[in-house]
């Protein structure tokens, strides 16, 4: 893999890792199509996509950073409501986190032939898609009880509701950040609550792979460049990640009803055209 691939692979993992169209659906569907010689199943290329991944929790530890500090500064503060509100939402994130940690570990070994197969990938893509509309639509149906709009009103279930649905992201094509998404419209919660607790979930399964699979890298004989192309692909992947988080959070703010249509056509389109493609080129 030239250093440009590399670049072009990161810059598009920036922008579509916190879209709810499933970055590594990308990474793993587009090299094929365009007939890049890249070996999607050599050891390396997993530890790369991740590298990538590790930029973009950079992206969003800077983003987010208030909402980290006011978690650290809380847990250290003496007891007060603040703190009480800081320890709750963190172990909000932890619940949440727990169902992709342990799954991860007992099925990585089974799941991780399907991120080099690119037609599956398209197949999710395309079913990416279903997860957004009938999502939006099933979250219109509960729209009689009140939404939550503070991260603080949710509970432990709707935390580990929106867990399960992050799960679902270990298929390549199922947008991690679309399924963390719906699960948290359907648990209660505003577009713009959604995203952004979304977002700080993100933070600490991105690390967990990374501390799993960047040791790999290191180790790799076969590819020397591949460090380099990877430490540059992070910081182009962190920097586009960025401004990615930007713009959603302004776009959630400003659509509260079927904000996640627009996407579900584009994983239609995306998917169900590269899944042809695929198929019968």
């Amino acid at each position: 893999m030239s250093l440009l691939v590399a670049i072009l692979i990161a810059v598009l993992q920036g922008v579509t890792e916190l879209f709810p169209v499933s970055s590594l659906g990308h990474a793993v569907i587009l090299p094929a199509i365009f007939g890049s010689s890249i070996d999607q199943r050599a050891p390396e290329f997993l530890p790369f996509l991740v590298v990538l991944h590790l930029g973009t929790a950079v992206a969003l530890m800077l983003f987010f950073w208030r909402d980290w500090w006011n978690i650290l500064a809380g847990l250290m503060a003496k007891p007060s409501e603040e703190r009480e509100s800081s320890r709750k939402i963190l172990l909000l994130v932890v619940i949440a986190t727990l169902p992709a940690a342990i799954l991860g570990f007992l099925f990585e070994h089974r799941l991780k032939h399907l991120f080099g197969v690119p037609i599956i990938a398209a197949g999710f893509l395309f079913a990416n898609g279903f997860v957004l509309f009938v999502g939006e639509r099933l979250r219109k149906r509960q729209m009689t009880r009140a939404t939550i709009n503070d991260l603080r009103q949710l509970d432990w279930r709707g935390a580990l509701s929106i867990g399960l649905w992050q799960c679902t992201a270990f298929l390549p094509g199922i947008s991690r950040s679309g399924a963390t998404m719906v699960g948290a419209l359907l648990s209660g919660l505003t577009h713009r609550a959604a995203a952004h607790f979304s977002f700080l979930i993100a933070t600490p399964v991105i690390l967990g792979a990374a501390i799993l699979e960047v040791p790999k890298l290191l180790h790799q004989t076969a590819a020397p460049d591949m460090l380099l192309n990877s430490l540059v692909g992070g910081l182009a992947a962190g920097l586009t990640a960025y401004a990615s988080i930007a713009f959603l959070m302004h776009y959630f703010r400003k659509h509260e009803f079927e904000a996640l249509d627009p996407f579900a056509y584009y994983c239609w389109l995306a998917g169900g055209l590269s899944f042809l493609f695929l198929a019968f080129a």
